[in-house]
């Protein structure tokens, strides 16, 4: 008799390794607190936290998508209330499938 491996389908999808590294990002002398977004130690994004004067005051505090690499690259950058959600949207922007 012959056994046959089969993968579990409704075992959870493979996910990424996200991790933070903070910088000092150089932005017309604020906006400096960033953070590089890795994804299995390789670069996905750079968000920088809004605490320049020139922000609506209502964005201040929030982190915003200064760059983004590979799928990650937008037109139209997002604001996140902490790293933790910019991490959760590389992650999820990376794992995405291709269209």
């Amino acid at each position: 008799m012959a056994l046959t491996f089969r993968p579990n389908m409704k075992a959870k999808a493979m996910t990424l390794d996200i991790s933070f590294q903070p910088m000092r990002v150089l932005i017309d002398g604020h906006d400096s607190d960033g953070r590089l977004i890795l994804a299995d130690s390789q670069l996905a994004a750079v968000i920088v936290r809004l605490d320049g004067e020139t922000h609506n005051p209502e964005h201040k505090g929030q982190w915003y998508l200064e760059a983004g690499f590979g799928k990650c690259t937008i037109r139209v950058a997002p604001l996140f209330r902490t790293p933790e959600e910019a991490g959760a949207w590389v992650e999820q922007t990376l794992m995405r499938k291709a269209v």
